[in-house]
């Protein structure tokens, strides 16, 4: 298996869904149903599909 670098949409697409994990997680955005955990945890597997699969 070959790893390789993501593009960078699917970077920022991933940081963006962490940052929102991370307000979530201070309470800046209470409105969400999901807990911070799992947010972050959706932005880490954006993050490692980006990068084992070519041209993603």
């Amino acid at each position: 298996m070959n790893l390789s670098a993501p593009t960078q949409l699917i970077f920022i697409i991933s940081l963006v869904i962490a940052i929102i994990g991370l307000l979530a997680a201070l309470g800046v955005l209470a409105f969400i149903p999901l807990a911070a955990v799992w947010i972050v945890l959706i932005a880490y597997i954006v993050l490692a599909a980006g990068c084992l699969m070519r041209g993603a």
